[in-house]
């Protein structure tokens, strides 16, 4: 099977050798160490590669030197350091070679946004561009198996998500998507600083599981987990740093009976959620279509708009009296609301609460006949 192209492909390229680092950030096997190699592959790059979870890589920046550097580097130009979340003085060590060879293309990946930024925040200010990268989107898989092939494929994303290996073998998925969620997904974020209790990081992931689509009360998370907020608020913070989940905020332009400050966590990738819950149950047989479709459309959504790097900011709506729309996208004075339908046939009940308030918004209802429309 031909390598599957990335949209952010094109946008990394045209940065390469201008002087700057370029950092992409994104969760395990989301296919970072694929898309550096796609690049060496495209330009015929004779490259330096080097892997922080190699001890002998890693140990290399333990006392880095530009000498040591022109060691590593011989007559080649680029520099791909994978993982470099688990390095301890990569950022000092990629500043050093940046300022002193402007002509070195270096290219760090890391699955932890968290470590990560904090140790090429100082160090690299001025000298690196960041991107981003995902489970694959559904503009990415429709290129690669086909429009018509991709839509049919549907159910599928609803429950099994996105990530390479999991669309690419259709035939173990299930295992693919536990290998994922239990050893790297939980790896990763045990491995943090800070995290004194594994048992409640899995805990607070069920709980999010099952609460998807729905309001999330930290309140209400530590009374059911039995912890403080502020401990359930930082390891909700290493989950969003972690590209595991992400927070949808309300939107409020103060009038009175609009909730203000509440939350919904989303998952980045359907298969996660599900493997968490350990539910692969066909879409015939299930209780929360209306959740997993809407995890998957506004995640899906959330990825598309970070590859296009727009400037919609993105919300919920609901009102005290439950009156709501799934989805919002607000830029400058334009407001765009978006309803949610697994079944096409189902009337919004909310449509007109919202419109009355807000006559100049455009609405509209996503349903899985027009969803590539909201998609591609």
């Amino acid at each position: 099977m031909k390598s599957m192209k990335r949209t952010c492909l094109e946008a990394i390229s045209s940065k390469l050798f201008k002087g700057k680092a370029i950092i992409i950030y994104g969760p395990r096997q989301c296919g970072k160490t694929t898309l550096v190699n796609q690049l060496i592959e495209k330009l015929s790059l004779d490259a330096v590669k080097l892997n922080g979870d190699d001890d002998l890589d890693a140990a290399l920046f333990e006392t880095v030197t530009m000498s040591r550097w022109q060691q590593i580097l011989g007559s080649k130009k680029f520099v791909f350091i994978d993982e470099g979340q688990k390095i301890k003085n990569i950022g000092r060590g990629v500043k050093l070679l940046v300022d002193s060879r402007p002509d070195i293309q270096v290219i760090v990946t890391g699955s932890s946004s968290f470590e990560l930024a904090t140790k090429t925040e100082e160090p690299l200010t001025g000298r690196k561009f960041e991107y981003h990268l995902y489970p694959l989107t559904f503009a990415e898989l429709a290129n690669h198996f086909g429009f018509l092939e991709e839509r049919k494929k549907l159910e599928l994303r609803l429950i099994y998500g996105s990530y390479p290996e999991v669309v690419t073998h259709e035939d173990s998925m299930k295992e693919i998507l536990k290998l994922i969620s239990e050893s790297y997904l939980y790896r990763d974020l045990f491995q943090y600083e800070g995290i004194r209790k594994p048992q409640l990081l899995e805990k607070l992931l069920k709980a999010l599981a099952l609460q998807c689509g729905s309001e999330v009360s930290t309140n209400e998370l530590s009374s059911l987990l039995g912890v403080s907020r502020t401990l359930v608020d930082s390891y909700l913070k290493l989950l969003v740093q972690a590209f595991i989940v992400f927070p949808l905020n309300s939107y409020s332009t103060n009038l009175r009976n609009e909730l203000k400050k509440s939350c919904k966590y989303y998952f980045w990738d359907n298969g996660i959620r599900n493997s968490i819950l350990n539910d692969f149950t066909p879409i015939v047989q299930r209780n929360d279509v209306g959740a997993l479709w809407e995890n998957y459309l506004v995640s899906e959504r959330l990825k598309k708009n970070s590859y296009a790097s727009t400037d919609e900011l993105s919300y919920f709506w609901r009102t005290t009296d439950q009156m709501e729309v799934d989805y919002l996208e607000v830029c400058g004075t334009k407001v765009e609301a978006y309803e949610f339908k697994w079944n096409a046939e189902k009337k919004s009940r909310v449509s007109r609460a919202f419109t009355n308030r807000y006559p100049d918004a455009v609405v509209k209802t996503i349903t899985p006949d027009n969803y590539d429309e909201f998609l591609d």
